[in-house]
Protein backbone atom coordinates (compact mmCIF):
# COMPACT_ATOMS: atom_id res chain seq x y z
CA UNK A 1 0.00 0.00 0.00
CA UNK A 2 1.59 3.59 -1.36
CA UNK A 3 1.98 6.38 1.58
CA UNK A 4 -0.27 8.47 -0.67
CA UNK A 5 -3.29 5.89 0.27
CA UNK A 6 -2.60 6.09 3.84
CA UNK A 7 -2.10 9.77 3.65
CA UNK A 8 -5.61 9.86 2.34
CA UNK A 9 -7.38 7.51 4.97
CA UNK A 10 -5.49 9.43 7.32
CA UNK A 11 -7.74 12.58 6.04
CA UNK A 12 -10.62 11.27 5.81
CA UNK A 13 -10.43 9.95 9.31
CA UNK A 14 -9.00 13.07 10.55
CA UNK A 15 -11.72 15.13 8.45
CA UNK A 16 -14.25 12.58 10.07
CA UNK A 17 -13.37 13.52 13.76
CA UNK A 18 -13.26 16.71 13.04
CA UNK A 19 -16.91 17.37 12.03
CA UNK A 20 -18.05 14.97 15.39
CA UNK A 21 -16.04 17.50 17.51
CA UNK A 22 -17.95 20.52 15.58
CA UNK A 23 -21.51 18.72 16.07
CA UNK A 24 -20.98 18.03 19.68
CA UNK A 25 -19.26 21.47 20.76
CA UNK A 26 -22.21 23.39 18.20
CA UNK A 27 -24.91 21.06 19.83
CA UNK A 28 -24.22 21.13 22.92
CA UNK A 29 -23.61 25.45 22.92
CA UNK A 30 -27.02 25.16 21.46
CA UNK A 31 -28.32 23.13 24.21
CA UNK A 32 -27.05 25.41 26.50
CA UNK A 33 -28.36 28.10 25.21
CA UNK A 34 -31.76 26.30 25.22
CA UNK A 35 -30.98 25.86 28.75
CA UNK A 36 -30.54 29.28 29.37
CA UNK A 37 -33.44 30.64 27.60
CA UNK A 38 -35.93 27.78 29.45
CA UNK A 39 -34.04 29.16 32.78
CA UNK A 40 -34.78 33.13 31.97
CA UNK A 41 -38.51 32.25 31.02
CA UNK A 42 -39.19 30.24 35.08
CA UNK A 43 -37.73 33.21 36.21
CA UNK A 44 -39.87 35.64 34.28
CA UNK A 45 -42.72 33.57 35.00
CA UNK A 46 -42.42 33.20 38.57
CA UNK A 47 -41.80 37.26 38.96
CA UNK A 48 -45.14 38.03 36.82
CA UNK A 49 -46.79 34.93 38.96
CA UNK A 50 -45.56 36.65 42.24
CA UNK A 51 -46.29 40.22 41.17
CA UNK A 52 -49.80 39.48 40.43
CA UNK A 53 -50.47 37.18 43.27
CA UNK A 54 -49.09 40.04 45.30
CA UNK A 55 -52.22 42.08 44.03
CA UNK A 56 -54.98 39.66 44.52
CA UNK A 57 -53.99 39.27 47.92
CA UNK A 58 -54.29 42.65 48.73
CA UNK A 59 -57.49 42.42 47.10
CA UNK A 60 -58.38 39.65 49.40
CA UNK A 61 -58.23 37.20 46.46
CA UNK A 62 -56.60 33.43 46.67
CA UNK A 63 -53.47 33.27 44.97
CA UNK A 64 -53.92 31.21 41.60
CA UNK A 65 -55.40 32.14 38.03
CA UNK A 66 -59.30 32.21 37.53
CA UNK A 67 -60.73 29.94 35.44
CA UNK A 68 -63.90 31.67 32.55
CA UNK A 69 -67.02 29.06 32.30
CA UNK A 70 -66.41 27.69 36.12
CA UNK A 71 -69.31 29.45 38.87
CA UNK A 72 -71.53 28.58 41.06
CA UNK A 73 -74.45 31.12 40.77
CA UNK A 74 -76.31 29.71 43.64
CA UNK A 75 -76.10 27.17 46.86
CA UNK A 76 -79.22 25.71 47.41
CA UNK A 77 -79.34 24.28 51.60
CA UNK A 78 -80.84 21.13 52.33
CA UNK A 79 -82.51 22.11 55.22
CA UNK A 80 -83.56 20.43 58.32
CA UNK A 81 -86.48 20.76 60.43
CA UNK A 82 -86.03 22.36 64.05
CA UNK A 83 -88.36 21.83 66.73
CA UNK A 84 -87.91 25.49 67.58
CA UNK A 85 -90.34 26.31 64.94
CA UNK A 86 -92.91 24.12 66.73
CA UNK A 87 -92.04 24.28 70.43
CA UNK A 88 -90.76 26.66 72.75
CA UNK A 89 -86.86 26.28 73.52
CA UNK A 90 -85.96 24.96 76.91
CA UNK A 91 -82.26 26.04 76.17
CA UNK A 92 -82.92 29.37 76.20
CA UNK A 93 -79.86 30.93 78.36
CA UNK A 94 -78.08 28.22 79.28
CA UNK A 95 -74.55 28.54 77.42
CA UNK A 96 -73.00 25.89 75.55
CA UNK A 97 -69.86 24.56 76.91
CA UNK A 98 -68.86 20.98 78.00
CA UNK A 99 -70.24 19.71 80.77
CA UNK A 100 -66.74 19.25 82.07
CA UNK A 101 -66.37 23.02 81.84
CA UNK A 102 -63.97 23.58 78.91
CA UNK A 103 -65.50 26.41 75.79
CA UNK A 104 -65.61 24.46 72.77
CA UNK A 105 -63.03 25.83 69.91
CA UNK A 106 -65.99 26.61 67.01
CA UNK A 107 -69.68 27.16 67.70
CA UNK A 108 -71.47 26.60 64.26
CA UNK A 109 -73.43 29.03 63.03
CA UNK A 110 -77.06 28.42 61.54
CA UNK A 111 -75.77 28.52 58.15
CA UNK A 112 -72.80 27.06 57.64
CA UNK A 113 -72.54 24.53 55.18
CA UNK A 114 -70.66 22.22 53.35
CA UNK A 115 -70.87 22.11 49.26
CA UNK A 116 -72.62 18.63 48.03
CA UNK A 117 -71.07 18.79 44.62
CA UNK A 118 -67.66 20.10 44.64
CA UNK A 119 -66.02 19.11 41.35
CA UNK A 120 -66.56 21.85 38.47
CA UNK A 121 -66.01 21.68 35.02
CA UNK A 122 -66.67 24.04 31.44
CA UNK A 123 -70.44 23.80 30.76
CA UNK A 124 -71.53 22.15 34.28
CA UNK A 125 -74.43 23.55 35.99
CA UNK A 126 -73.13 26.64 38.41
CA UNK A 127 -76.10 25.57 40.39
CA UNK A 128 -75.00 23.03 43.64
CA UNK A 129 -76.94 21.88 46.97
CA UNK A 130 -75.41 21.93 50.25
CA UNK A 131 -75.85 20.37 53.90
CA UNK A 132 -75.57 22.11 57.09
CA UNK A 133 -72.26 21.50 58.86
CA UNK A 134 -72.09 19.38 62.04
CA UNK A 135 -70.97 20.81 65.17
CA UNK A 136 -72.01 22.21 68.38
CA UNK A 137 -74.41 25.38 68.01
CA UNK A 138 -74.20 28.19 70.53
CA UNK A 139 -77.95 28.00 71.11
CA UNK A 140 -79.18 24.69 72.80
CA UNK A 141 -82.98 23.82 72.39
CA UNK A 142 -82.87 21.30 74.82
CA UNK A 143 -82.47 21.97 78.65
CA UNK A 144 -79.66 18.81 79.41
CA UNK A 145 -81.47 18.47 82.86
CA UNK A 146 -84.96 17.21 81.73
CA UNK A 147 -83.22 15.10 78.86
CA UNK A 148 -84.05 10.92 78.51
CA UNK A 149 -82.84 9.75 75.52
CA UNK A 150 -82.74 6.13 74.04
CA UNK A 151 -80.25 4.51 71.77
CA UNK A 152 -81.50 1.46 69.05
CA UNK A 153 -79.47 -0.60 66.72
CA UNK A 154 -81.17 -2.36 63.83
CA UNK A 155 -80.38 -4.54 60.79
CA UNK A 156 -77.54 -6.32 60.34
CA UNK A 157 -73.92 -6.16 62.20
CA UNK A 158 -71.22 -3.29 61.08
CA UNK A 159 -67.82 -3.34 62.94
CA UNK A 160 -68.10 0.10 65.16
CA UNK A 161 -71.85 -0.31 66.73
CA UNK A 162 -70.52 -0.14 69.87
CA UNK A 163 -68.44 2.43 69.65
CA UNK A 164 -71.23 4.62 68.27
CA UNK A 165 -73.16 3.44 71.09
CA UNK A 166 -70.36 4.84 73.64
CA UNK A 167 -69.78 8.35 71.90
CA UNK A 168 -73.65 8.65 71.60
CA UNK A 169 -73.65 8.20 75.45
CA UNK A 170 -70.25 9.44 76.57
CA UNK A 171 -71.42 12.56 74.75
CA UNK A 172 -74.96 13.11 76.49
CA UNK A 173 -73.60 12.78 80.28
CA UNK A 174 -69.49 14.62 79.59
CA UNK A 175 -70.40 16.88 76.84
CA UNK A 176 -73.95 18.17 77.74
CA UNK A 177 -74.56 17.05 81.76
CA UNK A 178 -77.89 15.54 81.07
CA UNK A 179 -79.76 14.48 84.35
CA UNK A 180 -82.08 12.17 83.00
CA UNK A 181 -81.76 8.66 81.69
CA UNK A 182 -80.19 7.23 78.56
CA UNK A 183 -81.73 3.84 77.22
CA UNK A 184 -80.80 1.28 75.37
CA UNK A 185 -83.31 -0.46 73.15
CA UNK A 186 -82.61 -4.33 72.92
CA UNK A 187 -82.91 -6.02 69.57
CA UNK A 188 -84.19 -3.38 67.12
CA UNK A 189 -86.88 -1.56 66.69
CA UNK A 190 -89.04 -4.97 68.53
CA UNK A 191 -87.44 -3.84 71.99
CA UNK A 192 -89.37 -1.11 72.26
CA UNK A 193 -92.06 -3.31 73.13
CA UNK A 194 -90.99 -7.00 73.42
CA UNK A 195 -91.11 -7.69 77.38
CA UNK A 196 -88.22 -10.55 76.57
CA UNK A 197 -86.07 -7.89 75.83
CA UNK A 198 -86.57 -4.97 78.19
CA UNK A 199 -84.30 -1.77 77.56
CA UNK A 200 -81.32 -1.29 79.66
CA UNK A 201 -79.89 1.98 81.23
CA UNK A 202 -76.67 3.00 79.33
CA UNK A 203 -74.53 5.28 80.96
CA UNK A 204 -70.39 6.04 80.62
CA UNK A 205 -69.69 3.84 83.09
CA UNK A 206 -71.25 0.78 81.55
CA UNK A 207 -70.00 1.86 78.40
CA UNK A 208 -66.38 2.53 78.85
CA UNK A 209 -65.27 -0.58 77.30
CA UNK A 210 -67.53 -2.10 74.84
CA UNK A 211 -65.74 -0.17 72.00
CA UNK A 212 -63.36 -3.04 72.39
CA UNK A 213 -65.84 -5.65 71.05
CA UNK A 214 -67.51 -6.66 68.12
CA UNK A 215 -71.25 -6.48 67.32
CA UNK A 216 -73.42 -4.30 69.14
CA UNK A 217 -73.99 -4.93 73.45
CA UNK A 218 -78.00 -3.87 72.80
CA UNK A 219 -78.81 -6.60 70.04
CA UNK A 220 -80.21 -5.72 66.89
CA UNK A 221 -82.60 -7.38 64.43
CA UNK A 222 -84.99 -7.12 61.10
CA UNK A 223 -88.25 -5.77 60.91
CA UNK A 224 -90.62 -5.28 64.29
CA UNK A 225 -91.39 -1.89 63.42
CA UNK A 226 -94.24 -1.32 65.11
CA UNK A 227 -95.38 2.55 65.03
CA UNK A 228 -97.91 2.87 67.82
CA UNK A 229 -95.96 0.87 70.01
CA UNK A 230 -92.72 2.65 69.43
CA UNK A 231 -94.61 6.12 70.57
CA UNK A 232 -96.12 4.56 73.40
CA UNK A 233 -92.80 3.76 74.86
CA UNK A 234 -91.57 7.30 73.72
CA UNK A 235 -94.50 8.43 75.79
CA UNK A 236 -94.00 6.36 78.92
CA UNK A 237 -90.63 6.95 79.30
CA UNK A 238 -90.42 11.09 78.36
CA UNK A 239 -87.73 10.28 75.49
CA UNK A 240 -86.58 13.29 74.28
CA UNK A 241 -84.02 12.30 72.22
CA UNK A 242 -84.22 9.18 70.01
CA UNK A 243 -80.90 7.94 68.18
CA UNK A 244 -81.88 5.37 65.36
CA UNK A 245 -78.88 3.38 63.82
CA UNK A 246 -79.14 1.74 60.53
CA UNK A 247 -79.02 1.38 57.28
CA UNK A 248 -81.71 3.07 54.42
CA UNK A 249 -84.80 0.69 55.68
CA UNK A 250 -84.14 1.84 59.27
CA UNK A 251 -83.88 5.35 58.88
CA UNK A 252 -87.06 4.77 56.86
CA UNK A 253 -88.76 4.20 59.69
CA UNK A 254 -87.01 6.54 62.09
CA UNK A 255 -88.27 9.39 59.83
CA UNK A 256 -91.85 7.82 60.09
CA UNK A 257 -91.69 7.82 64.14
CA UNK A 258 -90.08 11.83 63.58
CA UNK A 259 -93.33 12.48 61.46
CA UNK A 260 -95.73 10.46 64.32
CA UNK A 261 -94.32 12.58 66.76
CA UNK A 262 -94.59 15.48 65.42
CA UNK A 263 -97.94 14.63 64.01
CA UNK A 264 -98.87 14.00 67.97
CA UNK A 265 -97.28 16.98 69.04
CA UNK A 266 -94.64 15.26 71.05
CA UNK A 267 -91.31 17.34 71.50
CA UNK A 268 -89.27 14.27 70.60
CA UNK A 269 -85.84 15.07 68.30
CA UNK A 270 -84.42 12.05 66.18
CA UNK A 271 -81.81 11.34 64.66
CA UNK A 272 -80.14 8.37 62.45
CA UNK A 273 -76.51 7.29 61.73
CA UNK A 274 -76.25 5.57 58.93
CA UNK A 275 -75.12 2.12 59.27
CA UNK A 276 -74.48 -0.53 56.38
CA UNK A 277 -71.71 -2.99 55.79
CA UNK A 278 -72.30 -2.94 51.61
CA UNK A 279 -71.60 1.15 51.93
CA UNK A 280 -74.41 1.49 49.76
CA UNK A 281 -76.37 4.57 51.76
CA UNK A 282 -76.02 8.00 49.10
CA UNK A 283 -74.49 10.93 49.44
CA UNK A 284 -71.84 10.48 52.40
CA UNK A 285 -68.23 9.59 51.75
CA UNK A 286 -68.31 6.43 53.44
CA UNK A 287 -70.75 3.83 56.19
CA UNK A 288 -68.90 3.35 59.38
CA UNK A 289 -67.46 0.07 59.68
CA UNK A 290 -66.17 -0.57 56.18
CA UNK A 291 -62.70 0.32 55.64
CA UNK A 292 -62.45 -2.50 58.84
CA UNK A 293 -64.22 -4.52 56.45
CA UNK A 294 -62.19 -4.37 53.68
CA UNK A 295 -59.45 -4.77 56.01
CA UNK A 296 -60.60 -7.97 57.96
CA UNK A 297 -61.42 -9.45 54.35
CA UNK A 298 -57.71 -9.17 52.80
CA UNK A 299 -57.51 -12.43 55.64
CA UNK A 300 -59.73 -14.24 53.43
CA UNK A 301 -58.59 -13.33 50.15
CA UNK A 302 -55.02 -14.63 51.62
CA UNK A 303 -56.16 -17.66 52.53
CA UNK A 304 -57.61 -18.27 49.36
CA UNK A 305 -54.33 -17.18 47.52
CA UNK A 306 -52.22 -19.92 49.83
CA UNK A 307 -55.04 -22.46 48.65
CA UNK A 308 -54.53 -21.50 45.13
CA UNK A 309 -50.57 -21.57 44.85
CA UNK A 310 -50.50 -25.15 47.05
CA UNK A 311 -53.28 -27.16 46.08
CA UNK A 312 -52.46 -28.71 42.02
CA UNK A 313 -53.40 -29.11 39.51
CA UNK A 314 -54.65 -25.53 38.04
CA UNK A 315 -55.19 -23.85 41.98
CA UNK A 316 -58.42 -21.39 41.90
CA UNK A 317 -59.53 -19.35 44.78
CA UNK A 318 -62.90 -18.16 45.14
CA UNK A 319 -63.69 -15.82 48.07
CA UNK A 320 -67.43 -14.34 48.72
CA UNK A 321 -68.26 -11.35 50.24
CA UNK A 322 -70.64 -8.85 51.44
CA UNK A 323 -72.49 -6.94 48.72
CA UNK A 324 -75.98 -7.14 48.42
CA UNK A 325 -76.94 -4.34 45.46
CA UNK A 326 -73.40 -3.06 45.84
CA UNK A 327 -70.13 -4.10 45.18
CA UNK A 328 -67.97 -1.76 47.08
CA UNK A 329 -66.50 -4.54 49.43
CA UNK A 330 -65.53 -6.69 47.06
CA UNK A 331 -64.14 -3.95 44.56
CA UNK A 332 -62.16 -2.16 47.37
CA UNK A 333 -60.75 -5.53 48.99
CA UNK A 334 -59.79 -6.60 45.53
CA UNK A 335 -57.78 -3.23 45.02
CA UNK A 336 -56.23 -3.16 48.61
CA UNK A 337 -55.10 -6.83 48.28
CA UNK A 338 -53.24 -6.48 44.59
CA UNK A 339 -53.42 -10.52 44.16
CA UNK A 340 -57.03 -11.10 42.95
CA UNK A 341 -57.02 -11.86 38.92
CA UNK A 342 -61.05 -11.73 38.72
CA UNK A 343 -63.38 -9.36 40.74
CA UNK A 344 -67.29 -9.86 39.87
CA UNK A 345 -69.68 -7.23 41.60
CA UNK A 346 -73.64 -6.87 40.91
CA UNK A 347 -73.14 -3.30 38.96
CA UNK A 348 -71.08 -5.28 36.10
CA UNK A 349 -72.78 -7.95 34.24
CA UNK A 350 -70.80 -11.96 34.40
CA UNK A 351 -69.98 -13.00 30.97
CA UNK A 352 -68.91 -16.91 31.31
CA UNK A 353 -67.27 -17.22 27.59
CA UNK A 354 -66.49 -16.04 25.09
CA UNK A 355 -64.11 -12.69 24.22
CA UNK A 356 -65.19 -11.05 27.22
CA UNK A 357 -65.39 -13.95 29.22
CA UNK A 358 -63.96 -14.70 32.69
CA UNK A 359 -63.47 -18.59 31.95
CA UNK A 360 -61.24 -17.97 29.41
CA UNK A 361 -59.69 -14.89 31.13
CA UNK A 362 -59.17 -17.68 34.46
CA UNK A 363 -57.79 -20.01 32.01
CA UNK A 364 -55.19 -17.74 30.55
CA UNK A 365 -54.18 -16.36 34.08
CA UNK A 366 -53.61 -20.52 35.60
CA UNK A 367 -51.81 -21.15 32.46
CA UNK A 368 -49.60 -17.98 33.06
CA UNK A 369 -48.34 -18.15 36.82
CA UNK A 370 -49.99 -21.42 37.92
CA UNK A 371 -53.35 -20.38 39.91
CA UNK A 372 -55.74 -17.88 40.29
CA UNK A 373 -57.74 -15.59 42.84
CA UNK A 374 -61.15 -14.48 42.50
CA UNK A 375 -63.37 -12.34 44.50
CA UNK A 376 -67.15 -12.03 44.29
CA UNK A 377 -70.28 -10.09 46.05
CA UNK A 378 -72.84 -12.03 47.30
CA UNK A 379 -75.35 -9.70 45.06
CA UNK A 380 -73.22 -10.37 41.90
CA UNK A 381 -74.65 -12.53 38.82
CA UNK A 382 -78.41 -12.61 39.26
CA UNK A 383 -78.31 -12.00 35.36
CA UNK A 384 -76.98 -15.94 35.17
CA UNK A 385 -78.88 -17.00 38.26
CA UNK A 386 -82.01 -15.12 37.96
CA UNK A 387 -83.47 -12.92 40.68
CA UNK A 388 -84.99 -14.52 43.85
CA UNK A 389 -88.64 -13.26 44.87
CA UNK A 390 -88.23 -14.87 48.09
CA UNK A 391 -87.12 -11.75 50.88
CA UNK A 392 -86.33 -11.79 54.66
CA UNK A 393 -87.80 -9.68 57.34
CA UNK A 394 -85.75 -6.26 56.18
CA UNK A 395 -88.11 -6.93 52.92
CA UNK A 396 -84.28 -8.16 51.34
CA UNK A 397 -84.48 -10.30 48.54
CA UNK A 398 -82.47 -13.70 48.75
CA UNK A 399 -79.59 -13.88 46.96
CA UNK A 400 -78.40 -16.41 44.46
CA UNK A 401 -75.57 -19.07 45.32
CA UNK A 402 -72.94 -17.28 43.26
CA UNK A 403 -69.97 -18.50 45.45
CA UNK A 404 -71.20 -22.79 44.49
CA UNK A 405 -72.30 -21.67 41.23
CA UNK A 406 -68.85 -20.54 40.02
CA UNK A 407 -66.95 -23.06 41.49
CA UNK A 408 -69.05 -25.73 39.44
CA UNK A 409 -68.45 -23.45 36.41
CA UNK A 410 -65.18 -23.24 36.50
CA UNK A 411 -64.40 -27.02 37.12
CA UNK A 412 -66.76 -27.94 33.87
CA UNK A 413 -64.48 -25.37 31.80
CA UNK A 414 -61.30 -26.62 33.10
CA UNK A 415 -62.75 -30.39 32.01
CA UNK A 416 -63.76 -29.09 28.53
CA UNK A 417 -60.04 -28.42 28.22
CA UNK A 418 -59.00 -31.80 28.91
CA UNK A 419 -57.71 -30.76 32.24
CA UNK A 420 -58.70 -30.50 35.71
CA UNK A 421 -59.06 -27.28 38.31
CA UNK A 422 -58.64 -28.10 41.91
CA UNK A 423 -61.18 -24.74 43.30
CA UNK A 424 -61.20 -23.86 46.90
CA UNK A 425 -63.81 -21.62 48.13
CA UNK A 426 -64.26 -19.36 51.16
CA UNK A 427 -66.82 -17.59 52.00
CA UNK A 428 -66.02 -15.61 55.39
CA UNK A 429 -69.21 -13.29 54.79
CA UNK A 430 -70.06 -12.71 58.25
CA UNK A 431 -66.33 -12.85 60.00
CA UNK A 432 -65.74 -9.47 58.50
CA UNK A 433 -68.52 -7.45 59.85
CA UNK A 434 -68.33 -9.26 63.62
CA UNK A 435 -65.10 -7.81 64.60
CA UNK A 436 -64.39 -4.50 66.38
CA UNK A 437 -63.60 -1.38 64.49
CA UNK A 438 -60.26 -0.47 63.38
CA UNK A 439 -58.65 3.06 64.55
CA UNK A 440 -59.93 4.72 61.24
CA UNK A 441 -63.23 3.51 61.83
CA UNK A 442 -63.66 4.00 65.63
CA UNK A 443 -62.38 7.94 64.95
CA UNK A 444 -65.03 8.10 62.38
CA UNK A 445 -67.72 6.35 64.88
CA UNK A 446 -66.48 9.26 67.49
CA UNK A 447 -67.25 11.76 65.03
CA UNK A 448 -70.75 10.27 63.92
CA UNK A 449 -71.82 9.96 67.73
CA UNK A 450 -70.80 13.50 69.10
CA UNK A 451 -71.85 15.06 66.17
CA UNK A 452 -75.31 13.52 66.34
CA UNK A 453 -75.69 14.78 70.03
CA UNK A 454 -74.76 18.14 69.07
CA UNK A 455 -77.59 18.03 66.15
CA UNK A 456 -80.46 17.03 68.64
CA UNK A 457 -79.19 19.27 71.49
CA UNK A 458 -79.67 22.27 69.29
CA UNK A 459 -83.17 21.21 68.08
CA UNK A 460 -82.49 19.64 64.40
CA UNK A 461 -84.91 16.40 64.26
CA UNK A 462 -85.55 14.28 60.89
CA UNK A 463 -82.21 13.84 60.15
CA UNK A 464 -78.83 11.75 59.98
CA UNK A 465 -75.36 12.55 60.16
CA UNK A 466 -72.05 11.67 58.17
CA UNK A 467 -69.66 12.50 56.13
CA UNK A 468 -69.77 14.17 52.50
CA UNK A 469 -66.20 16.01 51.16
CA UNK A 470 -64.36 15.18 54.03
CA UNK A 471 -66.69 17.37 56.16
CA UNK A 472 -69.12 16.15 58.87
CA UNK A 473 -73.09 17.16 57.45
CA UNK A 474 -76.25 16.92 59.10
CA UNK A 475 -78.12 15.44 55.94
CA UNK A 476 -81.87 15.65 55.92
CA UNK A 477 -83.58 11.72 56.41
CA UNK A 478 -85.63 11.73 52.99
CA UNK A 479 -82.84 13.41 50.78
CA UNK A 480 -80.75 10.36 52.16
CA UNK A 481 -82.76 7.58 51.31
CA UNK A 482 -84.35 9.08 48.72
CA UNK A 483 -81.43 7.48 46.37
CA UNK A 484 -80.15 4.49 48.88
CA UNK A 485 -79.25 2.09 48.08
CA UNK A 486 -76.55 3.70 45.91
CA UNK A 487 -74.10 1.38 43.81
CA UNK A 488 -71.12 1.62 42.46
CA UNK A 489 -70.53 3.29 38.79
CA UNK A 490 -69.50 0.52 36.18
CA UNK A 491 -68.07 3.09 34.56
CA UNK A 492 -66.01 5.15 37.24
CA UNK A 493 -63.18 5.26 38.28
CA UNK A 494 -62.97 2.53 40.68
CA UNK A 495 -64.68 0.09 38.40
CA UNK A 496 -61.50 1.24 35.66
CA UNK A 497 -58.99 0.50 38.53
CA UNK A 498 -60.17 -2.79 39.09
CA UNK A 499 -59.87 -3.58 35.31
CA UNK A 500 -56.24 -1.89 35.55
CA UNK A 501 -54.98 -4.53 38.39
CA UNK A 502 -56.96 -7.69 37.52
CA UNK A 503 -56.44 -7.26 33.78
CA UNK A 504 -59.68 -8.85 33.59
CA UNK A 505 -62.30 -8.21 30.22
CA UNK A 506 -64.42 -5.43 30.52
CA UNK A 507 -68.03 -6.70 30.49
CA UNK A 508 -69.40 -2.94 30.72
CA UNK A 509 -71.19 -1.98 27.63
CA UNK A 510 -69.59 1.55 25.98
CA UNK A 511 -69.55 5.30 27.46
CA UNK A 512 -73.41 6.76 27.30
Amino acid sequence: MGASSIDGKSAIIAGGVGAAVTYYLTKRHFDNKTIQLRKEKYEHDQKERNAVNAIRQDSGLPNGVELEGIQSDAVYLQDLEHLGKYFASEGDGIENVMALGAEYNKLIGPRECILANIRRGPGQSTVTRAFLRAGPRKELHFNPKTVNAAIVTCGGLCPGLNNVIREITRSLFYLYGIEGKCYGIVGGYAGFYDPKTPPIELTPATVRHIHNQGGTILGSSRGGFDIDKIVDFIKKKNIRQLYVIGGDGTHRGAFKIHETCMELGLHVAVAGIPKTIDNDVDYIDRSFGFITSVEEAQSAIRAAKTEAMCNLPNGVGIVKLMGRSSGYIAAHATLGSGDVDLCLVPEVPIVLEGEKGCLPHLWNIVKQKGYAVIVVAEGAGEELLGESTETDASGNKKLPMIGEFLKKEIGSYFKSKGEEATVKYIDPSYMIRSVPANATDSLYCMQLGQNAVHGTMAGYTGFSVGLCNNKMCLLPIPELVATSPRQMDARGRTWERILAVTRQPNTVEGKK
